[in-house]
């Protein structure tokens, strides 16, 4: 029963050192390409290890040599799924209590907008917000200002987020009103760099509860129809 034990303890150890070994070769290969930040997890592709980076999400092979980027989609099922957005829904759900929430009163659908306070196609949306709600869609707020982080528009929408009414100081910086600095310890850099993992290159970005992404604007009945054609299609 001993011997057994310890084989079983050898070998735990030995694919483990495997695993540390595999993961030393990516990030090395990934650091000639300057990515520096990766988080690197389990892949559904055999011989391939999924790595989260700034630059967005990667399918790398177990030795480092070869790499691929884009959305994985898995089709044997009756709809096709992206794997790839999958992956993300736990990141997206860590930052829902730093979400600003327009709630439906009679809730169907949940949206999450990756949004630019300066961004026309941006404001158009949240000045139908009222016809989102009425149609049963919420809608939440993720920030994703499209100069980056060190722009004043980053500056902005953390002002916004931290405001003590986030709602409102929203609505006043999408009507183009003044934003008032302040700060807090919301890192809206985590909004961004989730943004980027979903191929973020423009906004509004609307992220459905199924994973699909929709680029662009949507106006609330197309939205509506979208959703509920999801729905019926058994994508959730």
């Amino acid at each position: 029963m001993k011997k057994h034990y310890l084989l079983l303890t050898l070998l735990m150890t030995a694919v483990s050192g495997l695993a540390h070994a595999d993961d030393a070769a990516i990030q090395q290969s990934l650091k000639k390409l300057g990515l520096q930040q990766t988080e690197i997890q389990p892949s559904p592709l055999p011989g391939m290890k999924t790595v989260l980076t700034e630059s967005g999400v990667l399918y790398v092979t177990e030795d480092g040599k070869q790499f691929i980027q884009g959305p994985l989609y898995d089709v044997s099922g009756g709809q096709p799924v992206n794997v790839t957005n999958k992956l993300l829904e736990k990141k997206v759900e860590a930052l829902s209590s730093e979400m600003i929430v327009y709630k439906a009163p009679k809730e169907q659908h949940v949206i999450t907008v990756f949004t630019d306070i300066t961004c026309g196609y941006c404001r158009k949306l949240h000045s139908q917000m009222a016809d989102y709600n009425a149609l049963g869609i919420t809608v939440r707020y993720l920030a994703f200002p499209r100069e980056g982080m060190n722009g004043q528009v980053a500056k902005n929408m953390e002002s916004v987020w931290c405001a003590a009414d986030p709602k409102k100081a929203f609505s006043t910086a999408m009507n183009g009103g003044e934003v008032s600095p302040i700060d807090c310890k919301i890192d809206l850099s985590q909004h961004y760099k989730l943004g980027i993992l979903y191929g973020i290159q423009g906004t509004p970005a609307i992220l459905l509860q199924n994973g699909m992404m929709i680029p662009g604007y949507q106006g609330p009945q197309e939205m509506k129809q979208l959703l509920d054609s999801q729905k019926a299609g058994g994508q959730g």
